[in-house]
């Protein structure tokens, strides 16, 4: 179903619920800024709906950016941070491979080993086995890395958080937080997980250029970027 054909049950063509959507996850904006947004365009949307698509379609969205990512690299760095969910402490595990491209995000209750495991077995679902991983000091990394015996011959470093060696990961914290206060905190689990799996999937479809390259590259690497995000629309469909 090509992108400007309407969804059976939806009022407006699946181009616009998903240029919304991107709009949400893109930059850090409410859903009254993207229904501004699409007001100035012409097109007359109430937030409620907006907060809908991104409820709905984010999955579809995320698993088809997903499938359309290139080979990842073979050093993992990972990490996690702490985020309220519903007034209840939860823990955001994080992994980055050596280019600051997002791995995975995994929204957990707990910070041990069990909860480790969890994510390492969740990371070997989708990648190969690492050559090297990066964390931090805590404990459970080394004790869940010692029960699952394909990551034994994985060379672990450990460092501290605020290492350069493991820089990437802290700045890839830095998004979530500021979507976390946009939004004033995350109301539910399911909603939290589902909202930071697509973000994290469009901040690798954009992830920046150096400084140092022409702006004719930069231009030409956004450009594909949209027609990715075209496609996993489409996809959706």
């Amino acid at each position: 179903m090509p992108c400007g054909q309407k969804l059976p049950g939806y009022r407006f063509p699946l181009a616009v619920i998903g240029y919304a959507v991107w709009l949400y996850h893109r930059f850090t904006l409410s859903y009254r800024d993207v229904e501004e947004l699409l007001l100035e365009r012409g097109i007359c949307v109430t937030r409620e709906s907006i907060l809908t698509w991104c409820i709905k379609f984010s999955d579809f969205f995320a698993q088809g950016l997903r499938q359309r990512e290139p080979r990842r690299g073979s050093r993992w760095h990972l990490d996690e941070m702490h985020v309220d969910v519903g007034g209840v402490k939860h823990w955001l595990w994080r992994a980055v491979d050596e280019r600051g491209a997002v791995l995975d995000v995994f929204l957990q209750q707990y910070r041990d080993t069990e909860a480790a495991r969890s994510f390492f077995a969740r990371l070997l679902g989708e990648y190969e086995v690492p050559e090297v991983i990066h964390t931090d000091k805590l404990w459970s990394y080394g004790a869940a890395l010692r029960e699952l015996p394909v990551l034994h011959t994985v060379e672990h470093v450990r460092v501290v958080s605020t290492a350069r060696c493991n820089n990437l990961i802290e700045q890839s914290h830095r998004p979530t937080r500021q979507q976390e206060r946009q939004q004033r905190g995350f109301r539910s689990r399911k909603r939290a997980q589902g909202f930071l799996d697509l973000h994290a999937r469009i901040s690798n479809l954009h992830h920046p250029a150096r400084p140092t390259v022409p702006a004719c590259y930069r231009r030409h690497h956004q450009q594909a970027a949209f027609k990715t995000w075209q496609e996993a629309v489409s996809q959706a469909a």
